[in-house]
């Protein structure tokens, strides 16, 4: 299939075609092997409608974090810093959504140096997301829970510094991609081109997916719940500061909105991966569905993108506060406008009746 897992397609190349990268036919009745039309002609229906509403939304939503940031980049806050990353993160994985979108409707056409970029691309965005989740977590558990401040706006320098740690690593990780991802046709799609992972042996395919579920969910799933709980648990026992309060608040939504997201997909994904290598008796109609189960999570997941600039809006009161300083302005001026043209068709229509009653 043709979407990537982790990105849209990208890792769902990675994933969810490491249904049929690796070598290993898919799971055949009675030595037959399994039919994918069924999957491909719900991938090519579900996805590009799914990918392209995440990435109008997606886009729009980020961009207005990333603007209104921007406009208020003297009064960052060491999360601010974070946040900035994290929708930079968010905007190019949505980058690469339409490149899937395509792939999953009528194949890859964007030859194999595309495909190993976009590839790459979507997978360092993935993990710079829950990276960076993962560091926000760190810094507010220490701040609250122990009154350390890891990081500080007088030291802007250590953040950014981390922050670009982050990137480094993520793009340590996307070194599979860059040598492993290819288009090539798939006699069992209907020799369709498609992007995905040919590794070379099915070891590094079951390796590359305990790194995804140990890096990627796991390990941040532990320090975000651990963190988190820990937070909550001292605001419930001391007196903690509104702003402090409104800060964690803001960051626990970000948290749950990714285990909402991500879960269901990883849940798929660990059965996909038992269910492959140690079932001996595998049916076409389990294998299907799989397929199926795969796309429609791995697409939630997607949709995560889209989530963040809602939370900010919604629940960050700084983030809507400072969205309606900048609104403000353009509210006044589009005010003045209406008054004006207002007052033009008030002095026109007093003219009109002036003249009227002069005849």
């Amino acid at each position: 299939m043709v979407v990537v897992i982790e990105a849209p397609d990208i890792f769902g190349s990675e994933e969810i075609n490491d249904s049929y990268d690796y070598n290993y036919s898919d799971t055949a009745c009675c030595g037959v092997v399994c039919d994918q039309k069924t999957s491909m002609h719900f991938e090519a229906i579900f996805i590009p409608i799914l990918y392209s509403v995440a990435f109008v939304l997606g886009l729009m939503g980020n961009g207005l974090v990333l603007f209104v940031l921007c406009q208020k980049r003297r009064t960052w806050s060491v999360t601010d810093v974070f946040v900035l990353h994290l929708s930079v993160s968010d905007i190019l994985l949505l980058l690469t959504l339409p490149l899937w979108a395509v792939d999953a409707a009528v194949g890859w056409s964007f030859g194999t140096g595309f495909c190993k970029l976009a590839g790459a691309l979507f997978r360092i965005n993935f993990y710079c997301g829950i990276f960076l989740l993962a560091c926000i977590s760190l810094d507010r558990y220490f701040s609250v829970v122990h009154a350390v401040q890891m990081y500080s706006r007088t030291k802007p320098l250590l953040v950014q510094l981390s922050c670009l740690a982050v990137w480094i690593f993520c793009f340590l990780l996307s070194i599979p991609d860059w040598i492993y991802l290819k288009d090539e046709n798939d006699p069992r799609r209907g020799e369709k081109t498609e992007c995905a992972h040919h590794y070379p042996s099915t070891t590094w395919r079951v390796a590359s997916r305990v790194l995804y579920h140990v890096l990627g969910f796991l390990l941040p799933a532990i320090i975000l719940v651990y963190c988190y709980s820990r937070v909550l648990l001292r605001l419930q026992c001391g007196s903690q500061g509104v702003q402090k309060q409104r800060a964690v608040r803001v960051v626990l939504a970000l948290v749950v909105a990714f285990f909402i997201t991500w879960t269901p997909y990883n849940i798929t994904l660990l059965v996909d991966t038992v269910y492959t290598h140690k079932s001996t008796n595998n049916t076409c109609e389990t294998t299907t569905a799989l397929d199926v189960a795969l796309i429609a999570t791995s697409t939630l997941g997607y949709m995560h993108c889209c989530v963040n600039p809602v939370l900010y809006a919604f629940v960050g009161v700084k983030f809507r506060r400072h969205l309606l300083d900048l609104i403000k302005p353009l509210r006044y001026r589009l005010h003045s406008r209406v008054e004006t043209t207002q007052s033009r068709k008030s002095s026109v229509w007093s003219a009109d009746t002036s003249q009227t009653s002069a005849f």
